[in-house]
């Protein structure tokens, strides 16, 4: 696995792992597979390990936790705060709740210290100078060794980055989310030199080819009130995904390796977490790093998966003022 650089100085493998699916989230998961995926991940040279505190409750760092004791200095450990089920806030970016947080996080996962903390989304309530001062005050007590944003406006970036050096920012990026390249963020991490972390970058699995109808999501699985995997938009996203099959087929690979090589050949900055929750899809990802796709493949992807090809919101109704970037915060 070769390694990439976020930020200053944070050496992590090429690719990541995204853990949230381990938690039931994206249908059933049998825990002791998870445990299996990653540790065979950490045995591939994967070393950063994305999760959240609100994903299953807590039960996600607890899983990560157990299942990398003992080899905790192997890993580059990220978690995420700020979503809360109690008190009057549903995002609390205060310094009281960051602290807090951030306890109730390293007791979970069995850790003294968090390599990438981040703010889950922002709390447009609490002055973002706030929010990573407070965090910047872990990393003075030794709690968290660099600050990461996740799904952060291109203003609001760069007033963090004026507070505290911003190791890495977490946005959704692939093949049908291309929002990054399109919305100044992107450009603002390349220019503040700060990493990028590619979450779903086989777009919540739709990329892998493996779903042919919404039947094929279990009940309860959150992708089921997502508006790219219903009705129409299913059907004209599978349009998507078969044509990204048939550069897989000519490559004897599959399209979740096609769609993970483009998101490596955005630069060396960028790093994918796809999400696994069983080792055999675990080590078919990692093999996507041995594919290159040369100037004409890209370049085909590129126009085939133009901005706004993909059907549909990324979130439905009010979760889309959730869980997507605002801009300018108090």
């Amino acid at each position: 696995m070769q390694t990439r650089t976020l930020g200053a100085d944070l050496i992590v493998s090429a690719q990541g792992l995204g853990c949230m699916g381990m938690s039931r989230i994206y249908g059933p998961a049998v825990e002791d597979d998870a445990r299996d995926a990653l540790r065979r991940a950490l045995d591939l040279g994967v070393t950063l390990f994305d999760t959240a505190d609100v994903y299953g409750g807590g039960h996600n760092e607890e899983l990560l936790g157990s299942a990398l004791r003992g080899r905790r200095a192997e890993v580059v450990l990220s978690t995420k705060f700020g979503f809360r089920a109690d008190g009057d806030r549903r995002i609390d970016g205060r310094p009281d709740y960051v602290r807090a947080a951030c306890d109730a996080s390293l007791q979970r996962l069995g850790s003294d210290y968090i390599d990438i903390y981040y703010p889950h989304r922002l709390d447009p309530a609490t002055p973002i100078e706030a929010t990573v001062g407070a965090i910047a005050d872990l990393i003075d007590d030794g709690k968290v060794r660099f600050i990461g944003l996740s799904e952060a406006s291109a203003a609001d970036i760069r007033r963090a980055h004026e507070i505290h050096p911003i190791t890495a920012v977490q946005s959704e990026w692939s093949l049908w989310t291309r929002d990054p390249e399109v919305d100044d963020v992107l450009a603002t991490t390349r220019e503040l030199g700060i990493g990028f972390i590619a979450f779903s970058p086989l777009g919540r699995g739709f990329l892998s080819g493996e779903l042919r109808s919404a039947d094929d999501l279990a009940p309860g699985d959150l992708r089921r009130s997502n508006p790219r995997f219903q009705d129409e938009n299913f059907a004209r996203n599978l349009d998507l995904v078969d044509r990204v099959r048939q550069l897989a087929l000519a490559r004897h690979c599959t399209p979740a390796q096609v769609a993970l090589a483009w998101v490596l050949s955005r630069g060396d900055d960028v790093v994918p977490i796809p999400g696994s929750k069983q080792a055999h899809h675990v080590e078919a990802n990692v093999r996507a790093g041995d594919i290159e796709l040369d100037a004409a493949e890209l370049a085909w992807l590129d126009h085939v998966f133009a901005p706004g090809a993909a059907a549909g919101e990324r979130y439905a109704g009010a979760l889309r003022q959730q869980w997507t970037t605002t801009g300018e915060r108090s």
